[in-house]
């Protein structure tokens, strides 16, 4: 009888410790299933990165370098499945987006456009030269612009993303420049939609094209504290995830595709 009973119980012991480790194996698929993989890509290089220009709100065209950035970033993430892709009405972002998509070996969705992944809005300095706008920003917090912007990453983490918005609103003699709070709203309603479509569609790779400025400052909302000043170059692609209502950083500016 003792040994019938000790048959019993190892039985049961085993069907719990079975569904213990299916109920793990489910859970972690199904974290896996709700995960969305977003791929930030800055623009390829323009007109006015070339020539030193202030561009936010404003456009220039991507140069012959810039646009065989975007396929060359094309033919790196060939093999993913994008479910969902955006860009601004800005050409730059439009054009590199369909660059991108072009060189993809999978169905191509739909591009869909935001203001909220467009640029800083730079009011009066657009156009300008870099260092008319940012030479004196840098100067009033003892620091050294130059084209490599070597000391850029000084300046963000002495500001932070907000200070330098702010900073360049404030001094913007036309007062049109974006303040941080402006750039943020339309940003945090940009990825609100991509969240919700993502939801909705069940996508798991989500592909944004935006800029050198708008993407940090993506970052610094959804993953605070992860950005740490480091350049976003053309046809840079940083990577997050998001679960659970929550994003992580993958990768920031990875240019293995450019090399």
């Amino acid at each position: 009888m003792k040994k019938i009973w000790g048959l019993v119980v190892v039985a049961l012991l085993g069907l719990s410790l079975s569904g213990g480790i299916s109920t793990q194996a489910k859970e972690k698929a199904s974290d896996k299933k709700d995960e969305v993989t977003i791929y930030l890509v800055r623009h390829g290089k323009t007109f006015f990165n070339t020539t030193g220009q202030v561009q936010g709100f404003a456009d220039s065209p991507l140069t012959d370098k810039g646009i065989e950035q975007a396929k060359q970033v094309g033919k790196g993430l060939k093999n993913i499945k994008f479910d969902l892709a955006y860009s601004s009405d800005l050409g730059r972002q439009r054009n590199t987006a369909k660059q991108i998509l072009a060189q993809n070996e999978n169905k191509k969705p739909k591009l869909s456009e935001h203001d909220g992944f467009k640029e800083w809005n730079y009011g009066g300095f657009e156009g300008k030269t870099n260092a008319e706008m940012w030479t004196p920003i840098f100067e009033a917090n003892d620091l050294k612009f130059d084209e490599d912007w070597t000391d850029y990453d000084k300046l963000v983490n002495k500001l932070g993303d907000e200070g330098v918005a702010d900073a360049i609103a404030e001094a913007d003699s036309l007062k049109v420049a974006e303040t941080y709070e402006q750039i943020t709203k339309r940003g945090q309603a940009a990825m609100d939609k991509v969240i919700a479509d993502a939801k909705k569609k069940n996508a798991k790779s989500v592909l944004i094209v935006s800029s050198g400025s708008m993407i940090p400052t993506l970052l610094e909302m959804l993953v605070p504290g992860e950005y740490q000043g480091e350049a976003i170059d053309n046809c840079s692609v940083t990577t997050l995830k998001y679960k659970g209502n929550k994003y992580s950083v993958d990768k920031i500016n990875d240019t293995q595709y450019l090399e």
